[in-house]
Parts: C-alpha cells; sequence; structure tokens
C-alpha cells in the first residue's frame, strides 16, 4: 500500500504541471547518446507520448552527427570539420540529407508511433518551413591576424520558418519530427546545426520552452557543477569569462534566438538520464539548466 501512495504523491506532484502546459507547445532538440541507447530511446518515444496524450503539443527537431560521419566512412570519404561545422560538399550533402531526412528520420517516427504516437517526419525542405542562407563566418589568418572567410560548403543558417504545416500537423493531433536541412532562395539544399532550427522553430510558434537534450548535465560553472538557472546576461557573462566553449555555444545561441521569440523558458538537460524530459517538466527540481530572459 506504502508503494501504491508514493506512486499517487507522483502523480499529485505532476499535476500543477499539467495543468500549467495544458494547450502548449514544446520544442524539443532530440540528439546525443539519447538517440543511440536503446534503452533511452525508448524512453524518451514514451516521454513524447505521454506529453502529446496530456495536452502537450510536443515538436521534435533531431540531429544525427555521428550517423552522418559513419556513412561517409563506409563510402570511403572522411568528414572534415572547421570550428566545429561540417564541411558539406555537394557529395557530403546528398548524404546528410539522405541520413537525416530518412534514415534517422524515419527510425524517431516510428519509435514514436510505436509507442502509441502519431508521428510525422519532414525536414525544413517541406512546406516551405525553413528557408535558409549560407552561413559565412570568419576566422583570423594565423599569417596576418586579419579576418578571413571561411567557405564550409552548404552549411546554411535560418533566414525564415515558415510555421504553416506544423501548425497544420498540430491541429490534427499529430507530431511533427524535423530533420535540421534547409532550402535556399534558389533551391539549394542546406546542413544546419539541429540547435539553431530547435530555438529558430520555437521562436517561430512562440512555444512556451525550448528544451535541449545534451550529453552534459547542462551549463557547467567555472569548477564543473551544475548551474540550475541563468539569465540571458549570466549566460553572455561566462562566454565572455571562456567557461562556455566549444558546442555549448550554438546551443546558448539556440537559446537566445528562441528568447528573443518569446519562447518562455529555454532549459538544457542531460538525455543521458532515462524520462529526463518528465523529471525536468514535471518536478519542482527538474535535472537541467533553464535559461530566462
Amino acid at each position: 500500500m506504502k508503494k501504491l501512495i508514493e506512486k499517487a504523491e507522483v502523480l499529485m506532484e505532476a499535476m500543477p504541471y499539467i495543468r500549467q502546459f495544458y494547450g502548449k507547445t514544446f520544442v524539443i532538440k532530440y540528439g546525443g547518446n539519447a538517440m543511440v541507447a536503446e534503452d533511452l530511446k525508448e524512453s524518451f518515444a514514451r516521454d513524447v507520448v505521454l506529453m502529446k496524450y496530456i495536452g502537450i503539443n510536443p515538436v521534435i527537431v533531431h540531429g544525427g552527427g555521428p550517423q552522418i560521419s559513419k556513412t561517409m566512412e563506409r563510402m570511403g570519404l572522411k568528414p572534415k570539420f572547421v570550428s566545429g561545422y561540417r564541411v558539406t560538399d555537394t557529395e557530403t550533402m546528398d548524404i546528410v540529407e539522405m541520413v537525416l531526412g530518412g534514415k534517422v528520420n524515419k527510425e524517431i517516427v516510428n519509435l514514436i508511433n510505436a509507442n502509441g504516437g502519431h508521428a510525422v517526419g519532414l525536414t525544413g525542405k517541406d512546406g516551405g518551413l525553413i528557408l535558409a542562407k549560407k552561413k559565412l563566418m570568419k576566422k583570423n589568418s594565423p599569417e596576418t591576424g586579419a579576418p578571413e572567410i571561411l567557405d564550409l560548403g552548404l552549411i546554411g543558417e535560418v533566414e525564415r520558418v515558415d510555421s504553416k504545416i506544423l501548425e497544420a500537423l498540430d491541429a490534427g493531433g499529430f507530431i511533427p519530427v524535423i530533420a535540421p536541412v534547409g532550402v535556399g532562395a534558389q533551391g539549394e539544399t542546406y546542413n544546419i546545426n539541429a540547435d539553431l532550427v530547435a530555438g529558430s522553430i520555437a521562436a517561430a510558434l512562440s512555444a512556451s520552452k525550448l528544451i535541449l537534450m545534451t550529453d552534459t548535465e547542462g551549463i557547467l560553472d567555472g569548477k564543473g557543477k551544475l548551474i540550475t538557472a541563468l539569465t540571458k546576461k549570466k549566460v553572455e557573462k561566462l562566454i565572455k569569462d571562456d567557461v562556455i566553449t566549444g558546442g555549448m555555444l550554438p546551443k546558448v545561441a539556440a537559446c537566445f534566438d528562441a528568447l528573443g521569440g518569446k519562447v518562455g523558458k529555454v532549459h538544457i538537460i542531460d538525455g543521458r538520464v532515462p524520462h529526463a524530459l518528465l523529471l525536468e517538466i514535471f518536478t519542482k527540481e527538474g535535472i537541467g539548466t533553464e535559461i530566462a530572459m
């Protein structure tokens, strides 16, 4: 009986959050180890389906970098990265689109559907969802110290999100699962960082939350300790002090995009924890870093 009462208490703890978030949209960036380990994949799918059943509208944006690299290597191609971005020529872009829009996207859709959901897979090219442009990056020349433009090929950034197709899917009771591929003004295809796509989509939908699943606890301080709550101003200081570096930079950039688009709050959570989404959303403590304006 004690165990049954404890289960009831868990449900009662979640009730205020269920009421608060009913009818709200959450954009979730799905990536890292949560996309690889079988138990975590199942946990993620069940979390998403439960969210939909209790009235939250989840929108999933997924990554797939390791899967792209493995496919390239099997085809005799060596992945090349500059400043954390994959150099993407035409041949590489074909592989990116095949892996993200085909294999990875459909695996996630099938997993959600197998757990009782109604997911639909698409890329940023479908329905004109993501209009993209070539990303221009600058780096100081080691010889002269002067800034020079890096050509990363078909690496893009989001120029505009047309959310009509997502709103139509939501109205039909479907869960969108989006591969981070966009289309340019001339019909060219661009590979875009999934975190940044998630931030832009959250802003376009004025989502209540943007949740980024990672392979770390969240944002850590200079001593490696988790920071549970931050403001945009405090994050900017951590970047200036070189506390936030590397792969966390595009994540916080996505957070800034979302907050600038009137998204309520953003969360960076540890996707290695089973049921990480439910723990962050429906408990008072949460498990990651929450960022607000």
